[in-house]
């Protein structure tokens, strides 16, 4: 046997009809924490600031790759073998 019910209620009466606790002061409270903590975030991840943190390792580290492979290849200016 199956039966439904429909109960139409706003979040606020259903927090409140199952007891649970209101936590609206603790969001508000907390919130410019989070914007400001987000906001920081944001200003770090800024393309031009990442490029300039990442690209003189990204660059050093192809270089360093493409001599491994150079001293790989044989006639090629690398050691042989």
């Amino acid at each position: 046997m199956k039966f439904k019910v429909d109960i139409d209620c706003t979040p606020d009466e259903a927090r409140a009809f199952l007891g649970l606790p209101d936590v609206r002061p603790l969001q508000q409270a907390l919130l410019p924490e989070v914007e400001e903590r987000l906001r920081a975030t944001l200003k770090a991840m800024d393309p031009e600031a990442m490029l300039k943190n990442w690209l003189p390792a990204t660059v050093k580290g192809l270089e360093q790759l493409q001599q491994m492979f150079f001293a790989n290849i044989p006639g090629a200016g690398g050691s042989k073998k």
